[in-house]
């Protein structure tokens, strides 16, 4: 009897505690979606990827930064207050992030690579942040990962031909950990909506 008795409390502990599991796995299942500030895009069957060079000459990919919240951002270095204005924010963004900011890459696309050459995005890029990466490609490459991303851009001419200027979109991709795209920040976002949304991701 007494066995019985033992045997049946083991079953009883054994279901309790699978109870308890169970409910865990549910709380988790029905963990509220995240709330973001910037543009879900979640899904969109374009801007899926690019094969560039970066600022040190390595050939580089959007799955080389898999394991971290990438945001791909075009410009150009002499581009007059768009693209400092934003590497600029990206910068304060890092520091708000504190710790995290190390899971966190923020990516410097040129739309302009017959003057931003691999040396000048060197200098121009990690001025903004150490961590920051600039890219580029040919001429053929730009335009083609500017199409995949569906990027608008177009030289202005100016009073020679060294010194045109570039119209081109101004908002920013971001990715999450998988390498899939989830966001696009619009121009003049703040740096808190963005801390946030990146956090969001980060958890």
């Amino acid at each position: 009897m007494n066995k019985l008795l033992t045997v049946l409390a083991a079953c009883a502990l054994t279901l309790s505690l699978a109870g308890c599991q169970k409910a865990a796995d549910s709380a988790a299942s029905n963990k509220p979606a995240p709330t973001f500030e910037s543009t879900d895009v979640s899904g969109l069957d374009y801007a899926k990827g690019f094969a560039l060079v970066d600022h040190t000459g390595k050939p580089r990919t959007l799955a080389d930064f898999k394991g971290k919240v990438a945001l791909v951002f075009f410009g150009y270095t002499q581009c007059p207050d768009v693209c400092p204005t934003t590497m600029a924010e990206m910068a304060q963004v890092m520091q708000k992030l504190g710790p995290q900011a190390d899971q966190v890459q923020v990516l410097f696309i040129t739309l302009d690579p017959e003057r931003d050459t691999q040396q000048l995005l060197a200098q121009y890029v990690p001025a903004f942040d150490k961590r920051f990466i600039g890219l580029r490609g040919t001429l053929e490459q730009t335009a083609k990962t500017a199409k995949d991303f569906k990027v608008f851009y177009a030289k202005v001419p100016g009073e020679d031909p060294k010194t045109y200027t570039i119209d081109h979109m101004a908002g920013t991709y971001v990715y999450d950990r998988d390498g899939h795209l989830r966001l696009y920040i619009k121009r003049d976002q703040s740096a808190d909506s963005i801390v946030h949304d990146i956090r969001q991701l980060l958890s």
